[in-house]
């Protein structure tokens, strides 16, 4: 069966039809979906009953895999799945839901806030993968917001003054905007912040795109307060309704989304009930901006 994709939104996100992800992929298949990753930029794939092994071998057609260390507060043998993919569900070692006032829980909400996966890297995501294997029976949608659009519909004024301008992205903004602010001394330096570009331009398409994240929380050469001010004005443009597409979950629903053209966030959910969604993320290839620059 052919390959064929429906857009659901009208600026970005396609569904697919016509594969089984169960089987690897030929050069040819993995040419067309990278090609429409390009163009769609979140791809919905339905009814993919998948094990973490084929899950991973999907993802390594677009790039190698990330290296998940720097990205939580789980301490080492506290991990619960074996294998090499990202554990973004709300459950423990014991296949348990974490209790409310667990650290890792409580870390884990700021994915309530609107990101881009690994922002907060010196070299930022690719793409993120995510399998849905038990999905909770009320909320837990994941809204996307496309960050090509709401660069186009920013004034002209507004894109002369942020062209070259560059953020700081770092765990402990986006975690402390939630409250939480304790870090052991090994964290911090773990989550020092990185810079990134406040404009990206994809390097296929050529086409820019806002490049936001709560992860974001200072812009150089601004003050504090100034900074924080238009990164919030323009995380609001950027998520208004006419840029967001919400994916209601379906088990064994897979969502491919690139980390360089959105922005998303999981929507809150009944947290005493299991959620169970994995994550296999492709690595970037380059920085944004220099890193140097940070020590300026």
């Amino acid at each position: 069966m052919a390959i064929a994709i429906r857009q659901l939104q009208k600026h970005f996100v396609g569904e697919v039809s016509g594969l089984d992800l169960r089987q690897p992929l030929t050069p040819d298949q993995a040419r067309e979906i990278e090609a429409a990753m390009d163009q769609y930029a979140v791809l919905v794939f339905h009814g993919q009953d998948i094990t973490d092994a084929q899950q991973m071998v999907f993802a390594l057609n677009f790039g190698e895999r990330e290296n998940p260390r720097g990205g939580n507060v789980i301490k080492q043998g506290e991990h619960r799945l074996d294998s090499p993919l990202n554990d973004v569900s709300n459950l423990g070692k014991d296949g348990k839901p974490l209790p409310r006032e667990h650290r890792t829980h409580l870390f884990n909400l700021g994915n309530c806030l609107w990101h881009s996966d690994s922002s907060f890297r010196p070299v930022p995501a690719k793409f993120s993968l995510l399998s849905a294997r038990v999905v909770n029976p009320k909320g837990g949608n994941t809204e996307f917001a496309d960050m090509r659009a709401a660069y186009d519909a920013l004034d002209d004024e507004t894109k002369a003054e942020i062209a070259d301008l560059i953020c700081e992205h770092s765990l402990m903004y986006s975690r402390g905007s939630l409250g939480f602010t304790e870090y052991s001394d090994e964290e911090k330096e773990m989550f020092k912040p990185v810079l990134q570009r406040l404009v990206r331009t994809h390097p296929v398409h050529r086409r820019k795109s806002l490049y936001l994240s709560s992860h974001a929380g200072r812009v150089l050469g601004m003050s504090m307060p100034e900074g924080r001010l238009l990164l919030r004005d323009l995380n609001e443009h950027a998520t208004q309704p006419e840029f967001v597409y919400v994916h209601k979950w379906t088990l064994h629903d897979l969502v491919m989304w690139d980390n360089r053209q959105t922005m998303h966030r999981v929507r809150r959910y009944d947290q005493s009930q299991p959620r169970d969604m994995r994550r296999a993320t492709v690595a970037g290839t380059e920085p944004t901006v220099a890193q140097q620059q940070a020590a300026e």
